[in-house]
């Protein structure tokens, strides 16, 4: 596990995989601090459709990406509602959602691309954050697995839409699993039971973990599992290992505001962008 928290020169903090090449991706996971959102957003909230201002999230976004070398008109981001469309994106997809959220591509859930310095982010608060990294071929993917992504296996789907589009080989490819909810909060029902059973028919017992009468999944092991399936090497994928739920003065957390009695939180954002070569 290669997961670390970085302090920036402008008093953010990026999350980071030191397992991910520098001279190759600029990436980071943000964390809720350091932004000027108010409570329930409190403070870096990066994104723009959960009723927080306008203005402020623009603010965040701003702080945010250029802390990473980037406008805000640089990013490509995505409306997203928990399926598992992949779009690739180029050059002419630059800046799309980044100050609009009627402007974000519309109902996609992971983002592919080889085009350099396009910074692909996604939003997240709870659900999980997969980075693609192709070291052979330099490109990149940035999935969001909710338990409905999760269950219809986006994070597989990336990788080999990853190789119809620029040649990806599973074992050439780097993963990151970035901190999110983890199976010692993330309690279950009928539903998502019985899903995952049919989801993962040989592995469901070591995903659904009974504990005083209820059951938990575990997402990170979830996306691993279909990740192994397809060739990528346990050695590749990394698991950040941190439960935002856990971590809620870290990070954005929506079963913990819940339990704190607010029906509405901030998001946190995975950004990845491929540098120049």
């Amino acid at each position: 596990m290669s997961y670390f928290l970085k302090r920036t020169e402008n008093n953010l903090w990026h999350g980071k995989f030191s397992s991910f090449p520098e001279d190759l991706v600029t990436h980071a996971v943000s964390t809720r601090l350091g932004g000027v959102s108010k409570s329930p957003f409190d403070s870096l909230n990066l994104a723009l459709h959960v009723g927080d201002e306008p203005a402020d999230v623009l603010t965040n976004r701003k702080k945010f990406v250029q802390s990473l070398g980037f406008k805000v008109t640089d990013i490509v981001t995505p409306n997203q509602v928990h399926g598992d469309k992949i779009f690739c994106v180029d050059e002419n997809y630059r800046g799309c959602g980044c100050q609009n959220y009627a402007d974000s591509i519309s109902e996609t859930d992971a983002l592919i691309t080889n085009t350099p310095e396009l910074p692909l982010m996604l939003c997240f608060a709870d659900c999980v954050p997969i980075f693609f990294v192709d070291v052979e071929n330099r490109a990149i993917g940035l999935a969001h697995g909710g338990w409905k992504g999760t269950l219809k296996k986006i994070a597989a789907k990336t990788l080999l839409k990853m190789g119809d589009e620029f040649g990806t080989r599973a074992e050439d490819c780097l993963i990151g699993i970035a901190p999110s909810i983890g199976a010692c909060c993330y309690e279950v029902g009928g539903e998502v039971i019985d899903k995952c059973k049919t989801a993962f028919p040989k592995n469901f017992d070591e995903l659904l973990i009974e504990r005083d009468g209820k059951i938990f999944l575990d997402l990170w092991r979830a996306n691993a599992l279909q990740l192994l399936e397809i060739g990528v090497p346990e050695e590749n994928i990394d698991v950040a290992g941190e439960c935002t739920c856990c971590q809620s003065s870290w990070y954005f957390s929506y079963r913990a505001a819940q339990k704190k009695g607010f029906d509405r939180t901030g998001r946190i954002a995975a950004l990845i962008a491929l540098k120049s070569v």
